[in-house]
């Protein structure tokens, strides 16, 4: 583990970064590193694989609750409205996004009888940090950093990297998500449906029918792969893409909130305030004199 501390340090100082988070243009990687605990934040995590290298940080999706520490990973399967915050300092963490379409065409060569049922359905995954997978973390960071051998050798360490997540002991998750008619399948393509167009109404027993499961069934099994409900999802995520307008636009409070589907801004800085602890314009200011 040191080993990628040490690269995931180097990286940071290099782009002038001594703490916040790093989108590295090179490797297509994130890389994060704070000296101080932080209040919670609210984000949505996508596919990905994140390791902790260095402090420990808490994650909470709808009831679940993980604690992330040095030397541990998630990895996680669904896009999912998240709340973190770090617990434990100095912190310093990197995440390899994960690409779904190269995962589905390796994953022909694992059979799904590995798939163990009765395993947890949750679409984020807790586990230790496996060595391989650190040295081939390694091996890419080292590969990107110039332009021959990130044209020639990273494309292939990437794709040992999804190997190498279809093959760990914590590879349930991510199989039943790519083999079709799977419940995580079905799940999976709910939560894109509902990703596609945030301001529509969502009515969940039509949606249900849509990806062939009855509306009990279908609130079950997505509580039990995000660790919330399919209305509850939907407005996290509203809130989310608001809160990314309000501090990238020069937009009005209310005309955010129509965007993503409100019909009263009332409402829209009620439910915003109570998930960020400020209200719409309050988030706005702070944001602005920071």
């Amino acid at each position: 583990m040191t080993g990628l501390l040490d690269r995931a340090t180097a990286v940071l100082d290099k782009a002038g970064l001594p703490q916040g988070a790093l989108s590295h243009v090179e490797s297509g990687m994130h890389f994060l590193r704070f000296d101080a605990e932080t209040p919670q934040s609210a984000s949505v995590y996508r596919p990905l694989l994140c390791l902790v290298l260095q402090g420990a940080k808490l994650v909470s999706a709808g009831t679940r609750n993980l604690t992330v520490t040095e030397g541990r990973s998630l990895i996680v399967s669904h896009a999912l409205p998240v709340v973190s915050r770090i617990i434990e300092v100095p912190y310093v963490a990197l995440v390899f996004p994960l690409d779904l379409d190269l995962l589905r065409s390796l994953a022909p060569a694992v059979s799904p009888a590995r798939t163990s049922r009765g395993q947890d359905a949750f679409s984020i995954t807790l586990c230790q940090t496996d060595h391989g997978m650190e040295d081939a973390l390694a091996r890419y960071l080292d590969q990107c950093k110039d332009e021959p051998s990130r044209q020639l050798l990273a494309p292939i360490t990437r794709q040992e990297l999804h190997a190498r997540l279809l093959l760990c002991p914590q590879a349930d998750t991510l199989q039943k998500l790519l083999w079709n008619e799977t419940t995580a399948s079905r799940i999976f393509s709910a939560t894109r449906e509902i990703q596609s167009d945030l301001s529509r109404t969502l009515v969940v027993s039509d949606l249900a029918e849509r990806i062939g499961m009855s509306q009990s069934a279908f609130f079950g099994h997505f509580k039990a792969v995000t660790g919330t409900s399919p209305l509850q999802y939907q407005k996290d995520l509203r809130l989310l893409h608001a809160r990314d307008a309000l501090r990238t636009s020069g937009a009005k409070v209310s005309d955010v909130a129509f965007r993503v589907g409100y019909e009263s801004s009332a409402q829209f800085s009620r439910e915003y305030a109570r998930k960020f602890g400020l209200s719409p314009r309050q988030d706005r200011a702070a944001l602005a004199a920071e």
